[in-house]
């Protein structure tokens, strides 16, 4: 293993990590200060990805691509929070949990209809289809790095606005005592719809920048929803701090176990052995991350309710 490799593999886990953070810091928002349980999260992830591949093969700009992934997924969103979402406010997490399951095979269904049951193709912009040299023999794909400055500016945007701002200390009450925050005059139905929008805004801006490196397909949400879940559970629910923390640690462990795990191993069993315990023993290494920290912080690394 080359210096050059690992420094790469260490940049891919960043910038997934950064893009795990774009989803599940609006699903934790959104489970933290609503208190429900979206599990429709994963496919306005889904639908941003869609939007924007389609939007980006028709007219060739990008960055108009983000933009109507951004414009129709809140949009969607908007319908989904008035028409249903609002209806679960208060309801218990199975109610949640199977309402929002049925938006997923609901959304599904209608990817399916509008763009086939097949992948479609999405490609990253012209400009960025080339590597960058990052340092002297360290070059980096342009597209990726370019993922991870966006992913950063996200974050950064997202800490000041809900650490610096009315709104953000509104969101911040919402989340650790919600009753409070009535009693105090908080409008926190608008404040609701407002962290729903934000969410699916963020969940939308994820699909949009993974859709050229992963396949656009159906059930892509999914996918992703379950290391979301364990970000969320990581970092403790309702706190963005923790689900940057939780969504770094995430992105890296999975790319050191999809990465280097099969190297290792390889040095010390035979190929056919490795080729089938590689990929379990990598996709146990999220899980056994949640079980570690659970075990010393049951409540997550900073959990927004004390």
């Amino acid at each position: 293993m080359t210096t050059t490799l690992f420094i790469e593999q260490m940049l891919n886990g960043i910038g997934y990590g950064l893009m795990l953070f774009l989803l599940a810091a609006g699903l934790t928002l959104v489970f933290g200060i609503m208190d429900v349980m979206n599990l429709a999260h994963g496919s306005l992830f889904m639908g941003g990805a869609y939007v924007a591949a389609s939007v980006h093969t028709l007219t060739g700009s990008f960055i108009g691509a983000l933009l109507a992934a951004l414009a129709v997924t809140v949009l969607v969103a908007l319908a989904l929070e008035a028409l249903l979402v609002r209806r679960l406010y208060g309801r218990d997490h199975l109610s949640q949990v199977l309402a929002t399951f049925g938006i997923i095979l609901i959304a599904d269904d209608l990817v399916k209809m509008a763009w086939g049951p097949s992948p479609i193709m999405a490609s990253a912009p012209a400009a960025l289809a080339g590597p960058i040299e990052l340092i002297p023999g360290l070059p980096y794909p342009a597209y990726r790095f370019v993922i991870i400055a966006a992913g950063v500016l996200v974050a950064l945007g997202l800490y000041l606005l809900v650490n610096h701002t009315r709104v953000g200390m509104l969101v911040r009450a919402g989340a650790s005592n919600r009753a409070m925050a009535e009693w105090m005059g908080v409008r926190v139905d608008r404040v609701f719809s407002l962290v729903f929008l934000l969410g699916a805004a963020l969940a939308a801006l994820a699909g949009a920048l993974m859709g050229p490196l992963t396949a656009v397909q159906v059930g892509m949400g999914e996918e992703i929803l379950i290391p979301s879940l364990v970000v969320l559970v990581i970092g403790g629910i309702g706190s963005v701090r923790g689900a940057f923390v939780a969504a770094m640690l995430v992105g890296l462990v999975d790319t050191i176990g999809r990465a280097f795990v099969p190297m290792a191993l390889r040095s010390v069993l035979p190929p056919t052995l490795v080729s089938d315990l590689a990929p379990l023993i990598a996709g146990l290494a999220t899980y056994a991350l949640m079980a570690g920290v659970l075990a010393f912080k049951p409540t997550g690394l900073f959990p927004a309710r004390g």
